[in-house]
């Protein structure tokens, strides 16, 4: 299968300029048909066989660019997902410029919690979904009712606190990889607080047993103890009721806060405060790979045989899954 991306940028009208435009990259699954327009300007039509397409959107970890993720984005893309990723510079918090996944720090506050999505670039995201199904190389390709949302660390936060579909009513899942739900005690959350999630639609969690940023960060959320796993943990535990059994919890075994990402960029962020991972990164990935798609595959798409799959290689042993919980 051939996959292909194409650009575009989006504007956030909240954002004050030159702060204020996404520029994204989407990869979808295309087909060669020799075509004038192919041979002049490198324009390959999507494959209409697969179409119509879910639509993943992504949502990258603070100053991480969207090319750290495209190998699972290609991956995805290959699997019959119309993938999007974006770059941001913008401030993080006040007087911080750098690459964000967007998101709405009022929001975060005890009062307002909870009476709106967190992820500030979701609602011009999705309108661009729209007017690419009215015109260009995705027109009359994508299925806006199965759009999925997933990140990583705090783009992974804003993905999942943001799966409403209150709000959103085109979202259809959402995962992440590296993030939690505790509140900042600087935004007046008391000690090891857990904020709730949406808790209405499928949800993959993920983290990683030597994670070194959730561990050296647990200073932020009232506790002493540093904990790869807790955080995560708890965001499960006490974040959702769940009982669909369309839930998932899923600690992996060595992998690290930047495990996700490829190549992997310490020049900037909070890399240095990582562990080091203690297996196979290329396995890790490979791991991760498989679950998002059978998890999208089962919870999104349906599909009775992805289901199946799902449970049997989260309930087979393992090296690399350190433990998974389920409701």
């Amino acid at each position: 299968m051939t996959i292909r991306a194409f650009f575009e940028a989006v504007k956030i009208e909240q954002a004050q300029p030159p702060y204020d435009t996404l520029h994204l990259k989407i990869f979808y699954p295309a087909q060669f048909n020799q075509s004038e327009q192919e041979q002049n300007l490198g324009i390959i039509p999507a494959a209409p066989a697969q179409a119509p397409f879910p639509v993943v959107i992504f949502f990258n970890g603070v100053n991480c660019e969207t090319k750290s993720y495209q190998w699972l984005m290609e991956k995805l893309a290959r699997r019959g997902l119309v993938v999007v990723g974006f770059n941001w510079i913008a401030e993080n918090i006040p007087g911080i410029i750098g690459l964000t996944p967007g998101f709405d720090v009022e929001k975060w506050k005890p009062n307002l919690y909870g009476t709106g999505a967190t992820a500030s670039a979701l609602p011009a995201l999705l309108t661009k979904l729209e007017q690419l199904q009215q015109q260009g190389i995705l027109a009359g390709k994508l299925d806006l009712e199965k759009v999925i949302i997933g990140g990583h660390s705090a783009g992974g936060k804003v993905a999942i606190e943001s799966a409403n579909p209150d709000f959103f009513p085109q979202i259809a899942a959402s995962f992440a990889y590296g993030a939690h739900m505790l509140g900042g005690v600087n935004f007046g959350y008391e000690p090891k607080t857990v904020l709730p999630l949406p808790d209405s639609l499928p949800l993959l969690l993920m983290g990683g047993t030597c994670d070194g940023v959730i561990a050296n960060s647990t200073q932020r959320y009232g506790m002493s103890e540093r904990d790869s796993t807790y955080s995560v943990m708890q965001t499960f535990s006490e974040g959702i009721t769940g009982g669909r059994k369309d839930s998932y919890l899923l600690l992996l075994e060595g992998a690290n806060h930047f495990s996700l990402t490829h190549p992997f960029d310490e020049t900037t962020g909070t890399a240095f405060l990582d562990f080091p991972p203690t297996q196979s990164e290329t396995k890790i990935r490979s791991l991760i790979t498989d679950i998002i798609i059978l998890f999208i595959n089962a919870h999104v798409r349906h599909q009775s045989q992805a289901l199946q799959k799902l449970q049997q290689l989260l309930t087979t042993t393992h090296p690399l899954i350190h433990s998974y919980q389920q409701k």
